[in-house]
């Protein structure tokens, strides 16, 4: 079956978690309780082909059809065949079929105006929504299995590539359909988050897990196969890349290596998004593509921030070098963030940073435990450093000072790079100082050094030699 032709879904992204579509001739059950997008998937799956038959029991066809073309889904190419309760479209009863055997349709309208419709539209491609609906026209579950069983054998026997919805099990007592699919889905739905599951699919591979699934207006249902960082990979120098301010490129022995991962951690206003914005400006300045990821301000706010800074972000990001892009959390999956960072990638972006992971945790909706987050970080990660995409994240700590903690997301180990921030009391003033915590690639200044931001932009002094006990937010001078 590893040679099997395959037919798209017709559902962007659901062919990729299904290692390249259906395969030819196959049975999908789809499975999933009201409202969940089992239609969306079945219309999108005919509507990707120019010969495609719907069997449908619960709307219209008028009301299908408007639907369809409301969520951008053209049905132009597919015959339907209404059997709602209020449908026009029946069959007489004297019209020859050969789907079922007669003994098993006899007396039975409602079948045979679906053996006959199949049998004169030849469908390469059919739906029945939902596929349940047939146990109500027959008396028993015996027969009822029989019908459904020699339906699916004579549809492969067609080389009918065939999706069926049904009730998702345990809401009805539709388990025993999943039985007869050769490949099985399973689409559920929260109050505002929709996912999907491939669970079974002879003769094939499939991406595991639970999928982000949406459906817009206008643009029908897409799937967002989640990361697999092992399936992507690309190849570049390690040349360092400078932040622009000579000192902090001395801290980091020289800058930051292309491909690598640096945390920027501290506690609020502490200048840590100035930081990681050195690196985007270095980046756009010498016309590599950079993006930045806005979870906590919006854009407008940023580059007004950056320009009183005097980083002049404007001009770069005007011009093109720079992408920032603002993030509401609360609408978007890890899928789909993941996703939009592919697409970025996809098109030459080399340096991307994400400002900041708290933020970006809030859209790990249902999910929102230590062990998702860092799952979720970890795949993005790996799949940067996989594409040689120089990754920053800016991460806040929360204690002011005192203790020194890497990160308070428990991400350190996925850093090549860890960069902080800390407010300290000296001479009865609150200032900053900055210091490089961990550099993989090479050796680095292990000094701690003040550092002002201003209008001036960033200033960073010299090694503070005269001080001590300064990650206690306290020092004392030097004897």
């Amino acid at each position: 079956m590893g040679d099997a032709s395959r037919t798209t879904s017709g559902t962007d992204g659901l062919d990729e978690v299904l290692d390249g579509g259906f395969i030819e001739g196959q049975t999908a059950i789809v499975s999933g309780g009201p409202g969940t997008g089992k239609t969306v998937l079945a219309l999108q799956f005919l509507a990707a082909a120019d010969n495609g038959l719907y069997i449908g029991f619960e709307e219209r066809e008028t009301d299908i059809r408007e639907n369809a073309a409301r969520l951008g889904i053209d049905l132009s190419t597919v015959e339907i065949l209404d059997l709602s309760a209020q449908g026009s479209r029946f069959f007489s009863s004297d019209d020859e079929y050969t789907i079922f055997p007669h003994e098993e349709v006899e007396g039975e309208e409602l079948l045979d105006s679906i053996a006959a419709s199949i049998d004169e539209e030849a469908p390469t491609r059919l739906a029945i929504d939902p596929l349940s609906e047939l146990r109500s026209l027959v008396p028993d579950d015996y027969r009822f299995r029989r019908n459904i069983s020699s339906l699916v054998n004579e549809l492969k026997t067609r080389d009918i590539t065939t999706v069926c919805t049904t009730q998702a099990a345990g809401e009805t007592n539709d388990w025993d359909l999943q039985f007869l699919g050769d490949a099985t889905i399973d689409v559920q739905r929260t109050t505002d988050h929709r996912s999907l599951e491939v669970t079974k699919f002879r003769g094939s591979d499939f991406a595991n897990g639970k999928h982000t699934y949406r459906i817009q207006g206008g643009s029908g249902g897409r799937v967002y196969p989640k990361l697999v960082p092992g399936d992507h990979s690309r190849e570049t120098d390690r040349a360092q890349l400078s932040s622009g301010v000579a000192e902090l490129d001395t801290l980091l022995g020289g800058g930051i290596e292309h491909g690598s991962v640096t945390v920027v951690s501290g506690p609020s206003g502490v200048g840590k998004t100035t930081l990681g914005s050195l690196f985007l400006r270095s980046a756009a300045s010498d016309e590599i593509p950079a993006t930045g990821y806005l979870f906590e301000e919006l854009r407008a706010d940023y580059l007004y921030r950056a320009d009183q800074l005097g980083l002049d972000l404007g001009p770069l990001y005007d011009d093109g070098p720079l992408r920032l892009f603002e993030m509401e959390s609360l609408t978007q999956s890890p899928d789909e963030f993941a996703a939009m960072v592919r697409e970025a990638v996809d098109s030459g972006v080399e340096l991307v940073m994400i400002d900041g992971i708290p933020g970006y945790r809030l859209g790990l909706r249902g999910e929102d435990t230590d062990r998702e987050l860092t799952r979720e970080l970890h795949a993005l990660c790996r799949y940067l450093k996989r594409m040689r995409v120089t990754t920053i994240l800016i991460d806040e700590v929360g204690s002011l000072a005192g203790s020194l903690n890497a990160t308070d997301e428990e991400v350190s180990y996925l850093a090549d790079n860890i960069l902080f921030l800390r407010y300290v009391e000296m001479d009865a003033e609150i200032r900053k100082i900055v210091g490089v915590l961990k550099k993989r690639f090479g050796d680095f200044e292990r000094s701690l050094r003040e550092i002002q931001i201003d209008d001036g932009g960033v200033t960073i002094g010299e090694t503070l030699t005269d001080r001590r006990g300064l990650l206690t937010g306290v020092p004392e001078r030097t004897e």
